[in-house]
Order: structure tokens, then C-alpha cells, then sequence
């Protein structure tokens, strides 16, 4: 569903930032003792060009986060700047979630100073004990990667995962000082741009409770005359207090500050949340039902959902639809399971609907239905959430899914049922769309039918007889005598044959010349009917299916990598959308007498003679391609799809990982393979040692 560009409530709450660079943080090491020179040796100076262990430099507690800031917060301009209020406000409102904090004050004064204060537990300033001499507030604000957060025992749910925030604020800050109220007394400690000013001190006896800080942003880092914006701190602030409604947000700012109309006081509280938050981003907005919104915790365990959602029948601003969610009050704006959770509740619940109603229509509508017209906002509270990549823009906590579609179940039911004159609504107003989708396709398989029968097709192609993509494959087959097999052995009216010679070209490796005259690859992208690049459209796919079927040997394995590669470099949506497929044809036949079983490979083989063909004599007979096999042994093991089993392409991890692996192992660098072959050696000589 496309993201609205209308105006949100939540535009300025900084996600995590984007690191400017994927260099690791150096880490502090051991002083080496230098031997002995022998007596013929002299040491030499380190001169400019030379390269000596005078050259090699170890950056010392918070020095990398300087250097480097662009690691930590995404750059130094005024995003990044803004970034480090995120980061304290972040840890005010871990305190709140966890029910030990209600207020939090943020203070801007004349002096640009920010100040943000909770009545929360306050850190902790005992001794800690793995750094002696130091406070345990000394270690989180000097040390990387420390805090309360990693455990779970002070923290059910957090958004700070990694104990860099408030260190690397610390570190890009001229002035902070921390103020604790614990253990019976105020506690102070100065720091500047991440060293101690000195021990921490204790004050005077006191009964509060909580932690403030205030700080600076150093002019080194973010430039001469960088300073905080009141109108993006206070819309911050104010975003804040939306995704948690048991907290209260107290605004000040000194007049001296301010340059528009953001307010000198403000108090944030909203005691329902997310639906005051969708409430003031609709205004007026003509909406097809009343919000429909709530929060509900897991019993006995961490894990909570708030969601509000309502639907337009005009859409909003410039987008149809918008799902905006927040994991433990961090945003994540490319989704995630979480929404994915959300979306399947939604349809699971309409349609359970729709069959209490007799509704015979409802069992067409899906998540795009659902979605397509709908403004929602969702936030969860997970332990341990996991996001993609460093920037947690993506939730990918397989729990996320299943807290919010569990939780989300009997409410929706309750809503519906509770209130037939909205659900009854809603469900026809969610049928709409799914018709005028069905309609769309239909028009768009109307097409295709016509322009296929202008396309040039490639000869080798033998294609299949149905005009529309839907549950039609293309079967990619190595070598013309495979091709001769799977033509006998396939569906002609849904399986296409497009037997290709040999092996194609590495387009990992290849010239843009190069690609654009192999005519194996041109082949097989006038069968596709789409245009490789840029300019690919998945809707131009002239099959739902491609599978790429080639001999159970290395040779074929080689053949399958290449044409993966294609795919993934020329049109990476098809593996996005889960539209190619790898055949699992056998490498083996066992029989005796009248049995007969496949084997995918060596292990297989010997898994079924210990099995099936136990105490019997076997007679094994081994292909040597997909040629050597019958057309009819073909369909039964690789082709039909009653009886086959495909293997789906997907993409694991994140695109830079991916990307990475593909270069080493598919690129121009010999040794980079030389590297990888080497490195995993061992599993191949574990595989020949079975």
C-alpha cells in the first residue's frame, strides 16, 4: 500500500539514523610490551608515506563516536542534531513504558541548552562491578554499547537496543551534566564532549526519584550557530506523548528561543492515544465508519498492541491509505511483521464477518482490499524486538506477527458484531474494492492476451496455450534434449518450455555490450515479455511461475547460480514477490521388482535402502541429466504439480548482505572466491565425508 505524503503527526520524530558508513567501531585493545630490538636494528621514525606501528591508531572510549559521527546519528546536519533529543527522550519514555516514570519535562533555555527530565528510577550510581572506580552512571554515559536494556530485567520492553544513545549524545555534546535523584539523595556529574569533569558528586538528602539531563551540542561536530529548533523539538515531544498514553509531556522554552509561533509552555497528555493522534490527523475528513482503535496487553507476559484505523471513502491527501507503525515507540516506516499482523487480523476478521452474514462475497477480499482506503496507526511493545539492518526501519521479529494477529482477534470480532450497522458498511465497502480489483485484472489479462499475440517470441520457445499469467510456468530447462523431455512431459496449457544452451552468461561479471548481445539472455527476456533494468514492470510478466529446471549434478547447480543471478541483478522484484522457483529433479531411481522410489541425492538414496527397500535387493539406477530421463518419469518427479516439490528463491537478510555475497562469489574478484572456497572448505570435505 503506497505511504501517504499528507502531513503527519509523527514526520519529526527522527528514526534511527542511517549509518553514513559501515566501518565498525575500533575497539580498544591490550598495550603490547615491544620486544627487544636486536642489536643490529634501528627503529626507524614513522615519515610522511611510511607505514609502521607508529601508523596503526586505537581511538579510546567514546573517541571513535567523534570521529565518526556519521556512524552513530547519520551525519551531522540539523536531522542529525536533532537526533540526540531523540535519543534522551527515548530513555525517559523506556521509564514510562515500564510504568516506574508518569512525567517528563523538556526544557529549552536562552542558552540553547536542552534539558529533559523523567520521575522515573533514576540511573542507577552505585559502584560498578566490572569498571572499579567508576559509577555504574559513569559507565553508561562514557562506555558504548552499556546499559539497562540488554537483559530484560530492567527493562520488559525498550527502544534502545544496542547502549549507544545516551554515550554517543554524551560524546557530541560540549556541555552535560546528569542529575539523579536515588538511594536517598541528589546525585550530580559533569561531562564535556564525552570525559568526566570529575567523580560524581553527592548532594543533599532527598525523597524524588528520576533523572535529568541536560546538555549541548558541540559546535566541532554539528558547526558554528547549529542549535535546536523549538517547532521540531516541540512537535517531537508532542509525537511522543501520542504512542504512549500514560505519560504526561511538559514543554518549556525560553522566549529568547523562539522564532514562529511554537508555544513558550504546552502539557502533552492523551489519554487515548493513538486515536487522538488519527483524530487530529483526519480532521474533518469524510470517514466510512467511526475510528476504531484500543489497546490490549498480553496476560502473564510482556507484549501489548494499540491501533488505531479508519477508512475513507476519498482517500487521504495524496495517498489512498496509510499504515504508519512504532515498535516499543520507535518508528518503523518500511513495516514489518507487525503490520503484517495487522493487515491479517483485519481480513481474517471481515471475512469471519462476512460468513456470520452470509456474505458469499467476502471470502474474495485480501490485505490489499482491506488497506487500500484505510488510515491506521499500530504501535506494539515486544521484548527483544529484532529489526532489519542497523537502522530499524523494518521490524522483523517473527513474534511481531503473531502478538498483533492474536491480540488484535477478538476485538475486531467484538467490534463488528457489536456494532451491525458499521460492519455491515465497512464489509460492502471493503467487497467494492475488491471487485474493482478483480476488475482491474481482468482488464490487465485482456492485454496481455492481445499483446502476446503481436510479441515476438523466441523459436526455442514452446509456449503454453493459455492467455492469462495466472497459474501459468515457464520452465527454464538446460540443453535441448531436456527440453525434448519436459515438452512431452508438461501441461501445454499452463507450463511453457524454454530450453536454453548450456551455460549462460555471468551477468555479475559481464559488460552492459555483453548483456545486450548474449542471445540466450535476449531469449529469455522476450519470453519473460518484460524489459530488464530500470525499466522492469512485474505487471508485463507474461508467466505467474518461473522455474529454473536443470540437471541434479554441479554442472546444473553452476547453470541455476547464473541464472539466479540474472534475475536478481536484471529483475530483482521477481524474487522480491516470490515468483521463482528452483525444480528438485531426482538424481536417482530404486527399485525392486515392482516398487520404485526417487532419490534427490546421495543421502536420500541411502535414507530409502535403509527404509523402503529394507533387506530387499535394490536395483539403483543413476541420471545422468534431465535428458537421459523419460518424459513420463520426468512429469511424475519434477513437473506435476500434485506430486513435485519446488523450491521458492527468496532473499535472506539484508540487501547489502546479499549484494556482498553475490560480488565474492559471482564477480570480477578471482580471489575473493578463492577466499570464500577456502573458508568453507571444510563443509565441502564434510559433505564428500558422508
Amino acid at each position: 500500500m503506497p505511504a501517504s505524503t499528507a502531513p503527519s503527526l509523527f514526520d519529526d520524530i527522527p528514526e534511527a539514523p542511517k549509518p553514513a558508513a559501515a566501518e565498525p567501531t575500533p575497539a580498544p585493545e591490550p598495550a603490547l610490551k615491544p620486544r627487544a630490538a636486536a642489536p643490529t636494528q634501528s627503529v626507524q621514525p614513522n615519515v610522511a608515506g611510511s607505514y609502521s606501528a607508529s601508523s596503526i591508531e586505537v581511538l579510546e572510549g567514546l573517541e571513535p563516536v567523534r570521529k565518526r559521527p556519521g556512524m552513530y546519528i547519520g551525519g551531522t546536519d540539523e536531522r542529525a542534531l536533532h537526533h540526540l533529543f531523540a535519543e534522551v527522550l527515548d530513555n525517559a519514555m523506556d521509564e514510562a513504558v515500564a510504568k516506574h516514570a508518569k512525567l517528563i519535562t523538556v526544557d529549552l533555555d536562552a542558552d540553547g541548552i536542552l534539558s529533559v527530565r523523567d520521575d522515573g528510577r533514576g540511573i542507577p550510581v552505585d559502584p560498578h562491578p566490572k569498571h572499579p572506580g567508576k559509577s555504574a552512571l559513569e559507565v553508561v554515559m562514557t562506555v558504548l554499547h552499556s546499559g539497562g536494556k540488554f537483559s530484560g530485567k530492567a527493562y520488559e520492553t525498550s527502544g534502545g537496543l544496542h547502549g549507544v544513545g545516551v554515550s554517543v549524545v554524551n560524546a557530541l555534546s560540549d556541555v552535560l551534566d546528569v542529575t539523579v535523584w536515588r538511594d536517598g539523595f541528589e546525585w550530580k556529574q559533569s561531562f564535556s564532549r564525552g570525559v568526566p569533569l570529575g567523580p560524581i558528586q553527592q548532594l543533599q538528602p532527598s525523597k524524588k526519584k528520576g533523572t535529568l539531563i541536560r546538555f549541548h551540542p558541540d559546535a566541532e561536530i554539528f558547526g558554528v550557530g547549529a542549535a535546536f529548533k523549538p517547532a521540531r523539538l516541540f512537535r517531537m515531544a508532542r509525537s511522543k506523548a501520542y504512542l504512549f498514553r500514560g505519560v504526561e509531556i511538559k514543554w518549556t522554552c525560553s522566549p529568547e528561543r523562539i522564532t514562529d509561533a511554537t508555544p513558550e509552555t504546552a502539557t502533552f497528555h492523551f489519554p487515548n492515544g493513538l486515536a487522538d493522534a488519527l483524530s487530529e490527523r483526519i480532521g474533518e475528513l469524510e470517514t466510512v465508519t467511526p475510528t476504531f482503535s484500543g489497546r490490549v496487553e498480553r496476560k502473564g507476559e510482556a507484549g501489548a498492541v494499540e491501533w488505531a484505523v479508519t477508512w475513507s471513502p476519498i482517500g487521504f491527501g495524496e495517498a489512498d491509505g496509510f499504515v504508519q507503525s512504532y515498535c516499543n515507540t520507535v518508528s518503523t516506516p518500511d513495516g514489518g511483521t507487525h503490520e503484517a499482523g495487522f493487515r491479517a487480523a483485519l481480513v481474517k476478521g471481515l471475512k469471519a464477518y462476512g460468513e456470520l452474514t452470509s456474505e458469499k462475497r467476502a471470502v474474495q477480499i485480501t490485505a490489499e482490499d482491506v488497506t487500500a482506503n484505510a488510515g491506521a496507526l499500530i504501535s506494539v511493545f515486544i521484548r527483544n524486538p529484532e529489526f532489519q539492518g542497523q537502522t530499524k526501519d523494518r521490524l522483523s521479529s517473527p513474534e511481531g506477527q503473531r502478538l498483533v494477529e492474536a491480540l488484535l482477534r477478538d476485538p475486531i470480532d467484538h467490534w463488528l458484531t457489536e456494532n451491525p450497522r458499521q460492519a455491515n458498511t465497512l464489509l460492502g465497502f471493503i467487497i467494492e474494492r475488491a471487485e474493482d480489483r478483480l476488475r482491474r485484472r481482468k482488464d490487465k489479462e485482456v492485454q496481455r492476451a492481445q499483446a502476446t499475440r503481436k510479441l515476438r517470441l523466441p523459436g526455442k520457445l514452446s509456449d503454453c496455450s493459455r492467455q492469462s499469467a495466472n497459474g501459468t510456468e515457464l520452465f527454464i530447462v538446460e540443453g535441448d534434449s531436456a527440453g525434448g523431455s519436459a515438452k512431452q512431459a508438461r501441461d501445454r496449457q499452463t507450463q511453457a518450455i524454454l530450453p536454453l544452451r548450456g551455460k549462460i552468461l555471468n551477468v555479475a561479471s559481464a559488460t552492459a555490450d555483453k548483456l545486450r548481445q548474449n542471445i540466450e539472455l535476449s531469449d529469455l527476456t522476450l519470453a519473460l515479455g518484460v524489459t530488464p533494468g530500470p525499466r522492469f514492470d512485474i505487471d508485463t510478466l507474461r508467466y505467474e511461475r518461473i522455474v529454473i529446471m536443470t540437471d541434479a549434478d554441479v554442472d546444473g547447480a553452476h547453470i541455476a547460480a547464473l541464472l539466479i543471478t540474472f534475475f536478481y541483478r536484471s529483475m530483482p522484484e521477481v524474487i522480491r514477490q516470490g515468483r521463482l522457483f528452483m525444480a528438485l529433479p531426482p538424481l536417482y531411481r530404486i527399485s525392486a521388482g515392482p516398487l520404485s522410489e526417487y532419490a534427490r541425492d546421495d543421502a536420500h538414496r541411502d535414507e530409502l535402502i535403509a527404509t523402503v527397500f529394507k533387506g530387499k535387493k535394490t536395483e539403483i539406477g543413476r541420471f545422468k541429466g534431465l535428458g537421459e530421463m523419460m518424459a513420463s518419469q520426468l512429469k511424475e518427479t519434477t513437473m506435476d504439480p500434485k506430486k513435485r516439490t519446488l523450491a521458492r528463491v527468496t532473499v535472506p537478510g539484508s540487501e547489502d548482505d546479499i549484494e556482498d555475497l553475490v560480488e565474492r562469489l559471482m564477480g570480477k574478484k578471482a580471489d575473493a572466491r578463492f577466499r570464500f572456497i577456502q573458508d568453507n572448505a571444510q563443509f565441502a570435505q564434510a559433505d564428500l565425508d558422508v
